[in-house]
């Protein structure tokens, strides 16, 4: 166990401890993960070896790894670590069996910050179950409703938007090792996917390119349903053999923001309006959303009430 990364290279040599080419191109390790426990057992040993290879010249480097991260623990129901022997351990099976590997595995790097662990809870794997089929649907069905009649530029816009805020979040995250807000941010991204969905932006080639995105910023989390729908999408073989999609820094700055519609204080629709819009602009985009007209049936608002930058009120008698 102590130089297991280098036997590695070349398991079947019988001449050397590994491929010398190999090494140069493998070695060091770039990450290792584990438990703090393991401080004063394998990393001790493996470093020591390491260093006793160094001194035979076999290899020109001083430590095994580059980088250390030390994983938290998953506790059990009675926030003691899981084992056998004190019965608190939880076997998978059966929430597999239910909800599909990729929905565990989801939830496992969703339940805590994953340097901290925390105290197994499967209750939210309900919601981490709804989001995979949210986004399962966001490909494979159609719009339930026609096009708002808003513009279709401004919504492909805040596809792209969406669509490049998501690739720089979850590519940030997967760095640290913050798999929980990365799951949040996809989350958040198919929300705003489906609401979108509705709009002129579907089917665009901005629509296309958030499909394949979404496909691919999955892969890492849920590898089976991303296979799945890169595979439906048209993609070539496999999504894991893929490339990071690349983000447009220009996209991130924020020029447009959503205003929910309430008509007597009852959400109808969202609209986009442009950051700095005045109120004018922003109550005439809202009394032309097409869902805000049916809801008024005809009538003239007696008032409106723009609150900048959160909301849009149409009162009527």
């Amino acid at each position: 166990s102590s130089w297991y990364q280098y036997r590695y290279l070349s398991p079947h040599d019988d001449e050397h401890p590994f491929d010398p080419q190999l090494g140069a191109h493998w070695l060091p390790v770039d990450q290792y993960t584990g438990g703090a426990e393991h401080a004063v057992m394998h990393l001790l040993y493996t470093r020591f070896w390491t260093k006793a290879m160094r001194d035979l010249g076999l290899v020109n480097f001083d430590e095994p790894m580059l980088r250390l991260r030390n994983q938290g623990i998953i506790l059990g129901n009675n926030n003691e670590k899981m084992s056998k022997s004190k019965g608190n351990f939880v076997d998978p099976d059966p929430l597999i069996e239910r909800y599909g590997a990729d929905a565990l595995r989801c939830f496992l790097m969703f339940i805590a910050p994953w340097e901290q662990g925390g105290p197994w809870n499967d209750r939210s794997i309900d919601g981490i179950s709804r989001w995979l089929n949210r986004a399962w649907s966001l490909v494979m069905l159609e719009p339930e409703h026609g096009n708002d009649g808003q513009d279709g530029a401004v919504h492909q816009q805040a596809v792209r938007r969406a669509t490049h805020r998501t690739i720089k979040k979850v590519g940030d995250d997967l760095e640290r090792f913050s798999f929980n807000t990365a799951i949040a941010a996809m989350m958040e991204y198919v929300n705003d996917l489906m609401r979108l969905r509705d709009t002129a932006a579907y089917n665009t080639a901005a629509w296309q390119e958030a499909m394949h995105s979404l496909a691919l910023v999955m892969a890492p989390f849920a590898p089976h349903l991303a296979e799945e729908l890169w595979a439906r999408l048209g993609g070539s073989f496999s999504v894991h053999t893929q490339t990071w999609p690349r983000y447009d820094e220009a996209l991130l700055v924020e020029d447009q923001i959503e205003l929910p519609v309430q008509v007597n204080g009852k959400l109808r629709d969202r609209i986009l309006v442009a950051a700095t819009a005045d109120d004018a602009t922003v109550q005439a985009v809202a009394l032309a959303n097409v869902k805000v007209q049916a809801a008024l049936a005809g009538k003239t608002p007696a008032k409106v009430v723009v609150v900048p930058g959160r909301l849009v009120n149409l009162v009527v008698k």
